[in-house]
């Protein structure tokens, strides 16, 4: 690294806070009771609960969410044995990828022992603290001896990452590769530089896979591993002894399908990647320094496929991929080892999720657009966050298969759905939503839903997950032409006219129609006979909200590209306002740690009067409560209970009288401060006796500045951008305007959402 990297990593590392990882407590600790209650006399009650059946400490401590990532620091990936207090970085950083990827708590644990028994008594000493052990950075032979004892003493997982974490990422790659490159497992030749505990993990894997153990040629610093070598030898080692007279790496190499380099940067050599056989398939995943670098393999050949370890080449082949989910998996079972089966399910799951289209997270996160399964593509990437939802059930299934559950999971389907929370935060809430619009497409419901930015990336992949998860039957705006290409550059799988109706709008037959309507609609309001010909096609969104006018079309979700208010003029001019309606709003829901939130209007109106807002909250009330949520409403202002200095205050009390008369058993409060509404203690204070009972979940603002401001500062600082809506209130269809930051999560939402108010209405 250059200077200023250097210095970046340390500031990294030291500010604001020294670490990379705390303990932060799950419980409140805020009252006299809170504090008996998490100590003394309540904790008593929770150890006498375990006390009578361990088994209760899953209940009622972290333990069964928590993994011990523990080290003696004597071979830190690219270190050396740097020792256990140097190597304390490193474990940190562990544990911040099981939390970051898998909600996997750590505690790290750095030894300073280098005899392999007295480290494997320290550690099995261990195992009341912890639901499983990662070992790292242990050196070989000592790590299969730690490892083996350890699993062999204690009844939690124990998992040596540098051994099986490698093993299991590299497999997926070498499967992958092999499809790619057109081979047979049991027909190719393998040869490897290294012979330390992650290429000899290797190798036993593929074993595992189906590739003959004869077909394997590995060699390390002595060279060739042959029978009757004594140099550098172990049993392990041992295992895939050649007879032959071969001693160099460069002799074994020729004719070989398969390089696998675990060993140190610069060993293969481009004359040694020319004997090799066709296709050949070169894993150099020595880091910082591959074995040898892809742009000299393709100086040599131009038929290779190539994997490495840096993040800067294609086909990254990272732990990062596995050990989490794995982990996940076996304590979510209470698995009291990881088996070779749950290994082998692992690998399968990393692989099958390579040839599925590419996740828009990743596309974001690494600026690769149109990837998809091939030469540059075996594996997926480390920040797909569908990593989770493949591997974690992958090994629970095989956990249980294999008899080592001690908690089996009855129901998988539904350990999916919940595991969803790590992919989008929105999962849970949407969860039941999701259910009832796949059932309204089962039963043929209301479910043609037109997307008039059809030809958006984003919309795109929402439509993809859509026809998957059959929550609509969508309609694209777009010409299909684009359409295809763009399909084809994301990698996705959608099949116009099958999975996907199209709307072209450049001809399509029922424009007659469109045109005439729009024109009869619009003749008394300036459009003429040939601007209403000219609109029908230049307008995406008019050309989607006459589809829902004409029954062509059961709901609209638009506005993904453009100003929410010019998509707003079409919805007004063809599909108008409900029936009692006086006024369109927008709410929008905020999905935080630690609550929902809902607030109105965020879009539409500059500055409403009290009897706007008056109809607006009760619309969103109606609106939440079709989203299973009961309504709590405070009328936010600058003034609090009538200390005045604001305008909006007899505004907001004039409103909530209103609602009193219009909605009596609607739970609503206000004029009041934001700090009221959602802090019950500090309004009662102010109010003792408010009608309004605990926090707030529907912010009323005074403007659309104010509702607008709230909206974005909460879903970008408090909200980590999940966010459900926006929610179009008072149309008198099932038609929703999104934003130009809609996510594809997002696009989602609403499409489950727009298909339910499709057959409310």
């Amino acid at each position: 690294m250059n200077n200023t990297d250097r210095q970046a990593a340390l500031d990294y590392h030291e500010f604001p806070k020294p670490g990379k990882a705390a303990v932060v407590a799950t419980k409140p600790l805020v009252t006299q009771r809170d504090l008996a209650l998490a100590y003394t006399p309540g904790v008593a009650v929770a150890c006498e609960e375990i006390v009578e059946n361990p088994a209760n400490a899953f209940r009622f401590t972290g333990r069964g969410n928590l993994v011990g990532v523990i080290t003696n620091g004597s071979a830190v990936l690219g270190l050396g044995n740097i020792g256990a207090l140097a190597s304390k970085p490193v474990m940190e950083g562990k544990a911040v990828l099981f939390k970051k990827f898998a909600g996997i708590d750590v505690f790290d644990i750095e030894i300073n022992e280098s005899d392999p028994d007295k480290l494997v008594d320290i550690i099995a000493g261990l195992e009341p603290t912890f639901g499983g052990i990662n070992l790292e950075d242990i050196k070989a032979p000592e790590c299969f001896i730690v490892e083996r004892k350890l699993r062999e003493r204690t009844k939690i997982p124990v998992f040596h990452d540098d051994q099986h974490g490698t093993a299991i990422t590299v497999s997926a790659a070498f499967i992958n590769g092999l499809k790619v490159v057109g081979k047979d497992i049991r027909e190719i030749k393998v040869v490897t530089s290294g012979a330390g505990a992650a290429a000899l993990a290797c190798l036993e894997l593929m074993v595992d896979l189906g590739l003959p153990r004869g077909n394997v040629w590995v060699t390390d610093l002595a060279g060739v591993v042959h029978e009757g070598r004594q140099e550098l030898m172990d049993p392990d080692k041992a295992r895939f002894a050649q007879n032959t007279d071969a001693r160099t790496l460069s002799e074994v190499i020729e004719g070989a399908d398969v390089f696998l380099g675990l060993s140190a940067g610069g060993v293969l050599k481009p004359e040694m990647v020319v004997k090799m056989a066709a296709k050949p398939l070169i894993l150099a995943l020595a880091n910082p320094t591959p074995e040898i670098l892809p742009e000299l393999v393709r100086s040599v050949r131009d038929d290779a496929v190539i994997a490495t370890g840096r993040s800067d080449y294609p086909n990254q082949v990272n732990n990062v991929l596995c050990f989490p989910y794995i982990f996940r998996g076996a304590l979510d079972v209470g698995a009291t080892t990881i088996t070779k089966e749950m290994e082998i399910a692992a690998v399968h799951a990393i692989a099958g999720l390579a040839e599925e289209e590419q996740n828009e997270v990743v596309a974001a996160a690494y600026g690769g657009y149109g990837v998809s399964f091939g030469p540059e593509y075996l594996i997926p990437k480390p920040f797909d966050p569908r990593l989770i939802v493949r591997i974690a059930p992958a090994v629970a299934r095989a956990a249980m298969e294999a008899g080592v559950a001690t908690r089996p999971i009855a129901d998988l389907d539904a350990y999916v759905e919940q595991l969803q929370q790590f992919v989008y935060r929105s999962g849970a809430f949407m969860k039941p939503l999701f259910a009832a619009a796949k059932q309204i497409v089962r039963e043929g419901g209301n479910a043609r839903i037109v997307f008039t930015e059809g030809e958006d990336e984003r919309v795109l992949r929402a439509v993809q997950v859509i026809v998957d998860e059959k929550l609509a039957r969508p309609i694209l705006v777009g010409r299909p032409e684009v359409l295809m290409a763009r399909i084809e550059k994301y990698g996705l799988r959608l099949k116009l006219g099958e999975d996907v109706e199209v709307t072209n709008p450049e001809y399509d037959e029922r424009f007659h129609q469109y045109w005439t309507t729009y024109w009869e609609l619009m003749c008394r309001d300036g459009i003429s006979k040939e601007m209403a010909r000219v609109e029908m096609r230049r307008r995406l969104t008019l050309i989607g909200a006459m589809m829902v006018r004409l029954g062509d079309a059961d709901g609209m979700v638009c506005g993904t590209v453009g100003a929410y208010h010019d998509h707003l003029r079409f919805v007004d001019q063809v599909i108008g306002r409900r029936a009692g309606a006086h006024l369109y709003a927008a709410m929008s829901i905020l999905l935080l740690d630690d609550r929902t939130i809902a607030l109105v209007d965020t879009h539409v109106n500059d500055d409403p009067s009290a009897e706007q807002i008056a109809e607006f909250t009760i619309a969103a009330a109606n609106c939440m409560r079709g989203l299973n949520l009961a309504p709590k409403v405070a009328l936010l202002s600058r003034s609090n209970f009538g200390t005045g200095g604001a305008a909006s205050g007899p505004k907001m009390r004039r409103a909530l009288d209103l609602i009193a008369a219009q909605a009596p058993d609607l739970e609503a409060e206000g004029e009041m401060h934001g700090d009221c509404a959602l802090d019950e203690a500090l309004r009662a204070r102010v109010l003792p006796h408010s009608k309004l009972v605990g926090a707030a979940n529907l912010l009323v603002c005074p403007n659309v500045d104010s509702g607008n401001i709230a909206y974005n500062l909460l879903k970008t600082t408090a909200g980590s951008n999940v966010a459900v809506g926006p929610f179009l209130l008072g149309a008198a269809a099932p038609v929703h305007i999104l934003t130009s930051s809609a996510t594809v999560r997002r696009i989602i939402n609403m499409t489950a959402m727009t298909v339910i108010e499709a057959n409310r209405q």
